[in-house]
């Protein structure tokens, strides 16, 4: 285990002027045949997540974790990179999803609840259970080289949270990953992507470097990253498709500044 610090890597992250990356949204790694078994849309197979990686490389991409993505970028680099994301915390990250990455030299941030160690997604009341990763599981992913983020503590709505509750899901959860890992989390994710500029406020208060949304609208930067969600029906032309949709955004984001 790394050695415990007091404080997080420096976030470096681009200035507000800078276009967002494109950062890609996944949650569970699984093979399911019927679509009952997928009623949010946020399963894809081992087979769909190996071909769109493929994918990316074949349009001379990699997937990189946001930590490594922002700190690149910030260096003046970061060109060919994508950022992957991957919520919840499934245990399907370690056994599906953390080889395929490896074997096609990728990495990728896991946003994890450690106030739901070991359960599994009681937020989703449709759908079957998907069982979340144990301390134990998320100090693995952790030494395989992947970004361990943290989710909050037990995927609420924080734009509907009291203040002392907004805390506790920040900073108490960043302290608790420093506890499993050694390590400050640097990065953020916004349960169900809600967020307002108060969350967002509190949560670079809180001393996360970035935190990821996804259609943040006018809140966006550093601590409100969009992201685009992929799914089991994502092959190339609706990738292509996305990837276009994000750049023309974020051109229309800079000619808005």
């Amino acid at each position: 285990m790394p050695a415990d610090t007091d404080t997080a890597p420096a976030a470096v992250v681009p200035a507000r002027r800078t276009a967002s990356p494109w950062v890609l949204m996944y949650h569970s790694v699984t093979e399911f045949t019927d679509p009952a078994e997928d009623p949010y849309g946020i399963t894809v197979t081992p087979l769909a997540l190996e071909a769109q990686l493929l994918w990316l490389r074949s349009r001379g991409l990699r997937g990189v974790s946001v930590g490594e993505l922002l700190r690149a970028r910030a260096a003046g680099g970061g060109t060919g990179l994508v950022g992957l994301t991957f919520d919840d915390g499934y245990t399907d990250f370690l056994t599906r999803a953390l080889p395929l990455l490896r074997r096609h030299d990728c990495t990728a941030t896991l946003f994890v609840l450690p106030g739901r160690l070991g359960v599994d997604n009681v937020w989703d009341p449709l759908g079957p259970r998907k069982s979340l990763l144990t301390a134990e599981g998320i100090r693995e992913v952790a030494a395989a080289g992947q970004e361990i983020g943290s989710h909050g503590l037990l995927h609420q709505d924080l734009t509907a949270a009291p203040d002392d509750v907004l805390l506790q899901e920040l900073r108490g959860s960043r302290d608790l990953l420093r506890e499993l890992t050694g390590t400050l989390p640097e990065g953020f994710c916004y349960p169900y992507g809600h967020l307002d500029a108060r969350v967002v406020d509190a949560t670079r208060a809180a001393g996360y470097g970035y935190a990821c949304a996804i259609a943040p609208g006018r809140l966006a930067g550093p601590h409100a990253l969009p992201r685009t969600h992929v799914s089991q029906a994502d092959g190339g032309t609706r990738l292509r498709v996305k990837h276009l949709r994000h750049r023309v955004r974020e051109l229309r984001r800079a000619v808005h500044r």
